[in-house]
């Protein structure tokens, strides 16, 4: 084997799940490097949601890492099959997104993605572009090629239809519409995450029978978020964004558990896996502690995405903080009226906790300090002046009292 295609495989395969297949890969690199011509490399993203986190960089960097080997990016914003809304492991219908929500929210990835791409070997299509120009006919002879049972092997739509439980003929025809990207695009490689295998496969099937080579295809892991449990998600809350500020990125970092952390520097940094192995055998014996281990991880992340200046300050601030117990030198401000204030209600209100509830049963178990003394009562008297209210163990705010 060519040591050009050897070296690109070691950089390829790290962190992957699926490779399909890696014989059919090494032909095409082959090929590439002899032809100097560059793979075309495809990721689809439904923009149904404006902002990107972590766990959407784990394809990203796959994709840079293509990129740095000499090849071509096509970053596909699915607009058209967002409005159809993907069923992959849905245990109901999707609700459909109109023109105008996939469209802003397509503008704001635009603006995320090249924290991370290489905006020359990138080029970002919308599949709108060759879906509008179909004809019925087209969309016709599209479903032709693939059965109706063999989309109901998916499990999510196999337990759907077992329980009963409605599938609309759109979504049964979602995963042809992803497939005919790649025949749009002739990708030569597709990577998408382990949730999406049986539809990437789909997409070698509906090559072929458009008479192209198939595809690739690579699955990269579902990274877990903070609570080290559920998908990084949103509405989770568990999950860092892209676009946090350096503190609050840095912070989430370390909140995150220790045996996880070995998944984020494999699947999030550059840092060779023989010296990631390295300290996670020094944690394990004793001779490297694992807060050291994630400082050096929340540093690494804060400085992808911001700065290296970021990441120092970042650092800094989280010992203030966390470590001698110290507030932040930045806090949002409130400005109230000297005298009584209920905090359960003030918290809620200013949406510095979900409900008054949740006011009522940090304040019980002690987790709400005032100046650094613990609040325990739900009713303050404040005479004027400024106090430091921290709020469990990661927010802080100011009340100035007039």
């Amino acid at each position: 084997m060519d040591a050009r295609v050897k070296e690109s495989l070691e950089i390829i395969k790290r962190g992957i799940v699926d490779l399909i297949d890696e014989e059919e890969l090494v032909k095409k690199l082959e090929r590439s490097y002899k032809e100097n011509k560059p793979l075309k490399i495809k990721a689809g993203f439904d923009p149904t949601a404006p902002d990107l986190h972590l766990g959407h960089t784990v394809l990203l960097r796959k994709l840079r890492q293509f990129q740095e080997l000499g090849h071509e990016v096509y970053f596909l914003i699915g607009d058209f099959t967002a409005m159809i809304g993907d069923p992959t492991g849905r245990s109901e219908t999707r609700p459909a997104l109109t023109k105008e929500q996939v469209l802003e929210n397509a503008k704001t990835y635009k603006e995320q993605v090249f924290k991370i791409l290489d905006p020359e070997r990138t080029k970002i299509v919308f599949n709108s572009s060759w879906f509008e120009k179909m004809s019925a006919e087209d969309i016709i002879r599209l479903c032709a090629k693939y059965t109706v049972a063999r989309i109901l092997e998916r499990d999510d739509f196999k337990k759907r239809f077992e329980s009963g439980i409605p599938i609309a003929i759109h979504e049964l025809i979602y995963p042809l519409f992803q497939a005919y990207d790649s025949v749009a695009l002739e990708a030569d490689v597709e990577l998408g995450g382990t949730d999406q295998l049986f539809n990437l496969l789909i997409g070698r099937h509906i090559q072929k029978e458009y008479g192209q080579e198939p595809q690739v295809i690579i699955t990269l892991p579902i990274l877990e978020g903070l609570d080290g449990v559920q998908k990084m998600s949103k509405s989770l809350g568990n999950y860092v964004g892209i676009m946090e500020p350096p503190f609050e990125m840095y912070g989430k970092i370390m909140s995150i558990p220790d045996e996880l952390m070995w998944k984020y520097y494999i699947l999030l940094t550059d840092i060779p896996a023989s010296e990631i192995e390295e300290m996670k055998q020094g944690v394990e014996k004793g001779s490297f502690h694992p807060k050291e281990a994630k400082k050096r991880l929340a540093r690494y992340i804060v400085e992808q995405f911001h700065s290296k200046e970021d990441a120092i300050k970042a650092e800094e601030e989280f010992e203030r903080v966390f470590s001698k117990r110290e507030a932040p030198r930045e806090v949002p401000e409130f400005e109230v009226t000297a005298g009584k204030l209920w905090l359960p209600g003030f918290l809620r209100d200013n949406k510095i906790v979900k409900s008054g509830s949740e006011a009522k049963r940090l304040i019980s178990q002690g987790a709400i300090d005032i100046n650094s003394e613990k609040v325990k009562e739900e009713e303050l008297e404040l005479a004027p002046g400024e106090y430091i209210l921290r709020i469990g163990k990661k927010k802080f705010i100011k009340l100035v009292v007039k």
